[in-house]
């Protein structure tokens, strides 16, 4: 890794756009990046990185360093975090080093989940369980892929991967999933442009599998964004039938387009609605076989891969999250037909807006029931805490926090 006076002039600069949390760390990067076009490659890496670890340890590092002195963050940042060694860092001007190298050592212990959300999960998990959680949510994500059936299987594509010199396994628990061993540029790869695999992480897979759409069933993605889920659907269903994938937001379905493009799929029809009572909405209930909420959600289970989350999410947030997602699931519930099924599904780790929306969504909901996930534990020797919940967490299962739960419609 190579610092110098310039490289730490722009991570001052980063660092102070980020730290306001107004909006999405990568967001501010790529304008960072788009309005400095002259940085060279390493240098976007460093500054990069120095920002990802900083908000990953955030907590640890301004219990040393006076958060407001973003100058002695970085550079202690380098020092204790990134393992720059000493001598490169002496070379720096602009810093008195001893300054620095002063300060304490940084506490390993804290933790860097939010007391708000500490507070939350403690209610369900012992003090153990919160560290090793906080642990896990503090790593690297790794990236994960999902083969396109319709195109390879995933021992070919693996063998081609590798054949491209990118280091690839299969997921522990998805019969669809490739991990890759470290961050590699896909977006030129010609098996991506070819529609061979997409990027998935590996949560969002197995929810895909418990959802088990069928050849030649009418599916709704009620919030489809930009198209992970329904990719996997469709690929699923071996491009038969018909998925509706709605969305409130034309942006996020534009996405989808080349994404579609590129996946063969023929049966899927992207939709923009209003809100949950719009009338392409109504046309359809009593309709569907299978319903798919993958609600708005605020999203903590992806810090490993969105660390800046936790400061931009409070409580008032959850507050209006958790009465949308219930709206939303009931609306939803609407399209779905005598002896179908319903999957309702975040990508969070609070109960609030996981099991006990479920459990308000029944008591108004009688003739809805949980089915029962034994099989998931059976056919993918998948450890679950309660199996009428689709619960994963990273330190237990090495994916993306996440929450699904099926549910079938009797009459």
């Amino acid at each position: 890794m190579i610092v110098n006076d310039d490289i730490l002039r722009n991570s001052v600069r980063l660092w102070a756009l980020v730290s306001e949390f107004k909006y999405p760390a990568d967001a501010v990067l790529s304008k960072f990046f788009r309005d400095n076009r002259k940085l060279k490659p390493y240098e976007r890496n460093t500054l990069a990185e120095t920002v990802y670890v900083l908000l990953r340890n955030y907590n640890k590092i301004s219990a040393v360093v006076n958060p407001t002195h973003n100058l002695q963050m970085i550079v202690y940042t380098w020092l204790h975090f990134m393992k720059v060694d000493e001598q490169l860092l002496a070379n720096l001007s602009i810093v008195n080093l001893d300054d620095v190298t002063n300060y304490a050592k940084p506490n390993f212990e804290i933790l860097e989940l939010p007391q708000w959300i500490v507070e939350h999960l403690a209610t369900y998990m012992t003090n153990d369980e919160i560290k090793a959680l906080d642990h896990a949510m503090n790593g690297v994500a790794p990236l994960t892929l999902r083969v396109n059936t319709l195109k390879s299987n995933r021992d070919d594509l693996i063998n081609k991967l590798c054949a491209d010199g990118i280091d690839a396994v299969k997921t522990q628990f998805s019969p669809y999933g490739i991990t890759l061993s470290n961050k590699t540029a896909l977006m030129n790869n010609k098996l991506f442009l070819d529609g061979y695999f997409e990027v998935q992480d590996e949560a969002s897979q197995l929810a895909g599998l418990l959802f088990d759409a069928k050849r030649g069933e009418m599916i709704v993605d009620f919030c489809a964004g930009s198209g992970g889920k329904t990719l996997m659907i469709g690929m699923m269903m071996r491009s038969s039938g018909r998925i509706y994938a709605f969305d409130v937001n034309q942006r996020r379905l534009d996405n989808m387009a080349p994404r579609l493009a590129r996946s063969g799929l023929s049966n899927v029809y992207p939709q923009v609605i209003n809100n949950e009572n719009d009338t392409k909405v109504k046309r359809l209930m009593g309709k569907i076989d299978r319903v798919f909420v993958d609600a708005p959600c605020l999203g903590l289970g992806t810090l490993r891969r969105n660390p800046d989350l936790k400061f931009r999410q409070n409580e008032l947030a959850l507050k209006e999250i958790i009465e949308k997602q219930l709206a939303i699931l009931n609306s939803a519930s609407r399209l779905v037909k005598p002896k179908g099924t319903l999957l309702y599904a975040t990508c969070s780790i609070l109960r609030e807006e996981n099991r006990e929306i479920i459990e308000k969504f029944l008591i108004n909901h009688p003739e809805f029931k949980i089915v029962s996930l034994e099989h998931m534990v059976n056919d993918y020797s998948l450890e679950l805490a309660d199996s009428r919940y689709l619960e994963l967490l990273p330190h237990k299962h090495n994916m993306d926090g996440f929450f699904a739960c099926l549910l079938q419609k009797d009459v």
